[in-house]
């Protein structure tokens, strides 16, 4: 594996496997890479001939009081995992390479409204972070098809939107949640929780698919589930942020008439938020 800095080099070196008609995938994350990670490296190999990971901690996309300063890096250890997953090159751009000597004023790619929900709403700015620095690395990869962990499933709806809206040639696959035994999905920030607080957060999954059950089973009061859900995560010790059952497609709030479904949360165990949903097609009648 090439482990590459520059834009510059990047794009000579993958000019050759364009030139190749290679298929080119991208996988962009922001390292301290677990298994979640892997396995969109792994998707992308079967899914591409040369496969570009990048590693990048997103000044833009962190808020003022947010854990920009001490969100792991491990790079040496993700180096490794890459090289031994089989993935072609590691593109570790420094915050200089990619926003120049000011992240701040940098240019940004935003998606109305939908960035604006949820987490969006939690954390002003945030989608626009991840828009801009996706964006900005489909313009230097150039890659025919991108993947994303569906973890982050707000995120993966608006990288798609942003993608048709832009125009981008690429097409964005998402891969499913990686999650630990307990259930937990897998993140980067449960190296923040004491084992205590591990075993606390195994109930957020569990209580989105109690909710997801419910719904299966011909419940439709969608207000009423969302407020029992947020109640039952305080009981278990957590903090909640937001429970929404919406249109998984759309995003918006689920309806009578909704069939595929998507159950976002969002809530904190001290000072550690975590993210996880649920997602499920309704039979058809």
């Amino acid at each position: 594996m090439d482990i590459v800095t520059t834009i510059d080099e990047l794009r000579q070196r993958l000019l050759p496997h364009r030139q190749d008609q290679q298929k080119i995938a991208l996988v962009p994350t922001m390292g301290n890479l677990h298994q979640g990670h892997l396995n969109l490296v792994s998707t992308a190999l079967d899914q591409s001939d040369i496969v570009v990971t990048s590693i990048f901690v997103n000044p833009l996309q962190f808020g003022p009081n947010e854990d920009l300063a001490s969100y792991p890096r491990t790079l040496d250890h993700d180096t490794k995992q890459l090289s031994d997953a089989g993935c072609h090159y590691l593109f570790a751009p420094s915050e200089s390479e990619l926003y120049g000597a000011n992240a701040s004023s940098s240019t940004l790619v935003q998606v109305p409204e939908l960035s604006k929900l949820y987490c969006g709403a939690s954390r002003p700015g945030h989608f626009d972070g991840v828009t801009t620095v996706v964006s900005k690395l489909f313009n230097i990869v150039q890659p025919d098809i991108a993947c994303f962990g569906l973890k982050d499933y707000q995120q993966f709806v608006l990288i798609k939107r942003m993608v048709n809206d832009l125009a981008f040639p690429i097409e964005i696959v998402g891969v499913e949640i990686a999650r630990e035994e307990s259930g937990l999905a897998m993140s980067s920030r449960n190296n923040y929780l004491s084992p205590q607080e591990l075993e606390v957060a195994t109930g957020l999954n569990r209580v989105l698919e109690s909710t997801a059950t419910r719904i299966l089973t011909g419940e439709r009061q969608f207000s009423s589930l969302q407020d029992q859900a947020v109640t039952e995560l305080n009981s278990r010790g957590m903090q909640p942020d937001y429970v929404v059952i919406c249109d998984a497609d759309s995003l918006q709030p689920a309806a009578d008439t909704t069939s595929h479904f998507a159950i976002l949360a969002a809530a904190a165990i001290g000072p550690t938020r975590l993210i996880d949903n649920v997602r499920f097609q309704l039979q058809s009648q």
